[in-house]
């Protein structure tokens, strides 16, 4: 059984351009590595992660606005690159 999870990045400006795989598969149980591209964030402008099971709408997991942040549900962690250009 393949667990699908959707994942988006909302950034605080709607004006960003974002690049990501849209759909990740994984075996309930595994671990996964998503990664988004977002070229053009400024400093100031916090990254949201969210996570969208099949049949349900988008639940927060995590934010951050530089470094790294522990995430619960799902566990895992949010990695944002030095530049900030992507997580």
């Amino acid at each position: 059984d393949f667990l699908s999870l959707f994942f988006f990045l909302s950034l605080a400006v709607g004006r960003a351009q974002v690049q990501q795989e849209p759909l990740a598969e994984a075996t309930e149980g595994t671990g996964i590595s998503i990664t988004c591209s977002h070229p053009n964030i400024q400093s100031y402008e916090f990254i949201y992660w969210y996570q969208q099971l099949p049949g349900r709408g988008p639940a927060f997991i995590v934010s951050a606005l530089k470094g790294s942040q522990a995430v619960q549900d799902p566990l895992g962690t949010l990695l944002l690159a030095a530049d900030r250009r992507s997580s």
